[in-house]
């Protein structure tokens, strides 16, 4: 539907007015509509036997715990089995930027902040706007996050008809960016008190630098925790893209510390499901 919404109303002879405009029509279409739908489902769901089961099952499909975890180990894997030639062929299929250029460590630091970011926007928050707007509110997210990653781009076709869809994805994501490092911290402290206080420490002094308004956050406790030094300057296009560096830890990243972001993601994941199942028990009335 995006893509239908591009190609439709995104036309070459408009000028950069219109085409804002038309970017916050597309925007409103993609979220009404997939909202609509979603809502629609959820209540036909909950009006059969054991619809609560069948709802939960549709709003998985929203949470991208499982894959998320299995694109970076297959990051991990190839960079131990075959070396960095085959790191690069699998961290492309994950992150925006030139990989052709990246050598072992590059390619190790681009799997661990393409994990941090995606907890936050692939799992944290759908989960968050779930819980506050049921499937409907998941999968109006959902739209917002797709619609920023195929439109929200400073290209000239995208700058002025995609600026909206990039605009209230940084909104829609701001609680659950906070909500990540918060969860990482936690997940940090299971493993030793001076992760989690290095992870607090980036978050404080690295985050509000990232270039991103949302995506230093989890990064920074990422690296901070992992006691790594992550982001920094990155290629996409061909174009160099400054940005601030989040941790005063290593950039010489390995496989090792892949599989470490891993084992923090799962912890963090972990919290997450226990922290939402004690909400759900505390404040949820049967029927």
């Amino acid at each position: 539907m995006i893509r239908r919404l591009d190609d439709t109303l995104n036309r070459e002879s408009m000028n950069a007015a219109s085409r804002w405009a038309a970017g916050i029509v597309a925007l409103l279409i993609a979220i009404t509509v997939t909202g609509a739908i979603a809502y629609l489902v959820e209540r036909g769901l909950f009006g059969l036997p054991l619809g609560v089961i069948f709802a939960a099952l549709a709003a998985s499909t929203l949470l991208a715990q499982r894959s998320l975890h299995v694109h970076v180990e297959r990051v991990a894997a190839a960079l131990e089995r075959e070396g960095v030639t085959a790191g690069r062929r699998e961290v492309a299929h994950i992150v925006g930027r030139d990989t052709q250029a990246l050598d072992e460590a590059g390619v190790a630091r681009a799997a661990i902040e393409s994990l941090a970011e995606n907890f936050s926007d692939g799992v944290v928050a759908p989960a968050l706007w779930l819980a506050l707007g049921g499937l409907a509110g998941a999968a109006a997210y959902k739209a917002i996050n797709t619609a920023d990653s195929m439109i929200g781009h400073r290209t000239s076709r995208h700058e002025a008809f995609g600026w909206a869809a990039a605009r209230l994805d940084d909104l829609v994501n701001l609680p659950a960016s906070r909500l990540s490092a918060l969860l990482l911290i936690a997940a940090a402290a299971t493993m030793s008190g001076e992760a989690a206080v290095q992870a607090w420490r980036a978050i404080v002094r690295d985050a509000p630098h990232h270039r991103s308004p949302n995506a230093g956050y989890p990064e920074a406790a990422m690296a901070g925790a992992l006691h790594l030094a992550l982001a920094g300057q990155r290629i996409y296009a061909g174009v160099e893209i400054g940005d601030a560096v989040m941790g005063r830890g290593r950039r010489a990243a390995t496989a090792a510390d892949i599989r470490r972001a891993l084992a923090l993601f799962r912890r963090a994941d972990a919290i997450l499901v226990g922290l939402f199942a004690i909400v759900a028990a505390l404040f949820i009335a049967p029927g």
